[in-house]
């Protein structure tokens, strides 16, 4: 990998993670723990194996990712962050939060992979009434169905779908994220093709500290 050769401790990191696809191996292996090649390739669609692999080697080299050889019944190598990569972490939420207004200009043909959502609800939202009995919306958007979870202030995503959710979206993930972040209005994203099913007050138990609060509807 060329190096900017700068005293500076960007360039250096930059050096390490500013190529093409490294962070977004590390936001693989925050979301999915150890993977398997394919693992990876599957959470990163668009990118040449020889490429990756050159990225892996790289990420190794650098201390940011380790890999083991799994004994049966896996059997097979399986990457993972070092304790120097989940300093990444970090990086991550900051750039998450940065580019997040870009989400709503985005194109509806966008690949998108549903457990992505997982990582920005780990690092952004929170449950404001943790007082309140624990709640379910169903998010019906990518490859699969998301439920996320709000439940003693904590908010998480899970893969699948709810055993009984109070509120359902489903729609191109522009409208489904925007919605559920609080960056569109649940009436605007409907008028654009939103399917929205049960309890309105429900998305209130899910709040992103990512987004400027709304004034609340009268």
């Amino acid at each position: 990998m060329r190096s900017y050769g700068q005293f500076c401790a960007l360039a250096k990191a930059l050096d390490v993670v500013g190529d093409r696809w490294s962070l977004l191996i590390v936001r693989e292996l925050m979301l999915q723990g150890a993977c398997r090649y394919t693992d990876l390739l599957r959470g990163l669609p668009g990118i040449a194996t020889n490429l990756l692999a050159e990225r892996l080697r790289h990420l190794e080299q650098a201390g940011v990712v380790s890999r083991e050889e799994a004994a049966p019944p896996i059997a097979t190598t399986l990457f993972r962050l070092t304790p120097r990569g989940e300093e990444l972490r970090g990086v991550i939420r900051e750039l998450g939060r940065w580019g997040a207004p870009l989400l709503i200009g985005s194109d509806d043909g966008d690949v998108f992979r549903s457990y992505w959502i997982s990582l920005p609800i780990e690092l952004y939202y929170h449950d404001p009434t943790p007082e309140a009995p624990p709640i379910e919306i169903e998010l019906r958007t990518g490859d699969e169905p998301m439920t996320v979870e709000a439940a003693g202030g904590r908010v998480r995503a899970l893969r699948g779908p709810a055993r009984s959710p109070a509120a359902t979206l489903s729609g191109p993930p522009r409208l489904v994220i925007g919605v559920l972040s609080g960056r569109l209005d649940l009436d605007e994203a409907r008028r654009q093709g939103l399917g929205f099913e049960g309890d309105r007050a429900a998305l209130g138990r899910v709040r992103s500290t990512n987004v400027p609060a709304r004034p609340e509807r009268r």
